[in-house]
């Protein structure tokens, strides 16, 4: 059966295209030109990804992502034609997979959209790395602390995944990319940045102070072990 995808912009004839592209490229699509059409729609017909516009005519792509993410962690690329760099930001922090300034040819589209399937639909792995409180279950890409789920989109559990994978060393934020992504993307390194940040807000005991992922200014991260922890 092939993937569903969803697309929210309103520009009619940039949708058309892209359907027709992206259906002659195996998905089956389905478009709409508003935001509450869009939100509508995910919840009849829930699709593996989302291809939003930030400019819609009824609601702020934005906050459509943050009702999107209120009740859904399908994966999110976000459209935008601004060029200011805060935008991008905010829509990583409130939980965007990733991001694409219009204009944009459809290959490097549809390239960051398998990127963004294949991080969420991985090959299944029994593999689990523990390190004290902390679980990552690769299977099941799932996070836990003292047993409860962590509140992780599927990029952040594939960079936690990265770092964890690598405990002890120093990880650059263009090597994290790399190994995330598998060499493709656009290198956004404030985008680390913010899905550290939100990575620490879910497993750190103290975020402001982290004890797991430890900033190396100048050199990128690391992931922290403890000689009695396993992995």
């Amino acid at each position: 059966m092939a993937e569903r995808l969803l697309i929210i912009d309103d520009d009619a004839r940039l949708s058309a295209m892209l359907k027709d592209y992206l259906s002659s490229a195996g998905y089956e699509v389905r478009t709409a030109l508003t935001a509450g059409a869009g939100l509508t729609d995910l919840a009849r017909h829930p699709p593996e990804a989302v291809i939003l516009d930030v400019m819609l005519p009824d609601l702020d792509g934005l906050e459509a992502l943050r009702r999107i993410r209120a009740g859904s962690g399908v994966p999110v690329l976000m459209l935008t034609a601004r060029g200011d760099e805060a935008d991008r930001i905010v829509g990583l922090e409130i939980g965007a997979d990733d991001y694409l300034p219009k204009p944009f040819s459809p290959r490097e589209l549809l390239a960051r959209l398998r990127a963004v399937l294949r991080r969420r639909s991985g090959p299944a792995s029994p593999e689990i790395l523990r390190f004290g409180r902390l679980e990552i279950d690769k299977g099941s890409r799932a996070a836990r602390l003292d047993g409860a789920s962590c509140d992780l989109t599927g990029h952040q559990f594939d960079i936690l995944a990265v770092l964890a994978e690598n405990a002890g060393r120093i990880l650059s934020r263009e090597r994290i990319l790399d190994l995330v992504r598998g060499g493709g993307g656009e290198v956004f390194d404030r985008s680390i940045d913010v899905h550290v940040s939100r990575i620490r807000a879910a497993i750190e005991e103290d975020p402001k102070h982290p004890r797991r992922i430890l900033t190396l200014r100048g050199a990128g991260y690391l992931f922290a072990r403890r000689q009695d922890e396993e992995s």
